[in-house]
């Protein structure tokens, strides 16, 4: 299982960064993530308007390196 990683700073203080995860629901492979993870960090950023995405990535769900 994959997830998608958000990078992203705080539009009021840009200095201030952080990582959040966005597990997907289904089982794909890491081409698969990178076409279908548009829309989930669209509806991200709907949701956390404080917040820019500077940069983001598909990982394994496993890894905790945020």
């Amino acid at each position: 299982m994959l997830s998608i990683i958000l990078s992203a700073c705080l539009i009021a203080d840009p200095n201030q960064c952080r990582d959040f995860k966005i597990p997907l629901d289904t089982s794909m492979d890491a081409l698969h993530c990178t076409m279908a993870a548009p829309p989930y960090f669209a509806k991200w950023a709907e949701e956390h308007p404080q917040w820019q995405i500077r940069r983001w990535k598909c990982q394994p769900s496993s890894m905790n390196d945020i």
